[in-house]
């Protein structure tokens, strides 16, 4: 493949590279993850009744915020809203309902943010595979006149091995940081049916 890139252009190829290409949503250029792009979440497809929304008392915020955080797995949420629904009984399915959209709201604005990261995040990966591929340009042209300037062809080198290296890297990273909008909207479908469980027949 190493040859291939060299033929057809270092940008073009690493461009095809796992983590960057390979996206289910070929809309957005700027979208370089392999799961398919969904822009917005919708807490009605979660939570199947209607809910009017309403402030939330502090014991309701809390746990609002206790179970927006991605740190506090699924069995803790489950607990902790049982714990609310035991001190706080009766609950109805209205309080139950603004509990689930707080938390929504909240899961849904760190993945919107995050999704804007990955975009950024994207186009630095794609200026970078395009200032390889000019490096190598010069490089072999340099190589190729009579009187070859082989200090700039050292430090053109070394800056493509240095770059090359930061993008698989950061390549890698962006693999795993692609799967997180994915598991903030399973989160959230999550934390609907724990509470669900206490809604009232």
């Amino acid at each position: 493949m190493r040859a291939a890139c060299h033929a057809l252009g270092l940008a073009f190829c690493l461009a095809q590279a796992p983590g960057i290409a390979g996206a289910a949503d070929f809309s957005d250029p700027d979208w370089p993850c392999i799961q398919r792009k969904v822009e917005n979440l919708s807490a009605s497809l979660m939570w199947p009744a209607p809910v009017t929304r309403a402030p939330l008392k502090p014991a309701a915020s809390d746990l609002v915020a206790i179970l927006s955080l991605r740190r506090v797995t699924l069995g803790e949420a489950a607990a902790h809203v049982q714990a609310f629904v035991e001190e706080n009984a009766p609950v109805d399915g209205q309080l139950l309902g603004n509990i689930f959209y707080g938390v929504f709201d909240n899961l849904a604005d760190t993945r919107q943010r995050l999704m804007a990261g990955i975009a950024r995040y994207s186009r630095s990966q794609v200026a970078l595979a395009y200032r390889i591929d000019g490096s190598r340009v010069e490089m072999a042209k340099l190589s190729g006149e009579g009187k070859p300037d082989f200090d700039r062809i050292d430090k053109l080198e070394e800056q493509i091995d240095w770059d090359e290296r930061i993008y698989r890297d950061r390549s890698q990273a962006l693999t795993y940081v692609c799967e997180t909008p994915v598991l903030l909207e399973k989160r959230a479908y999550a934390i609907a049916q724990i509470l669900l469980k206490h809604t009232p027949d």
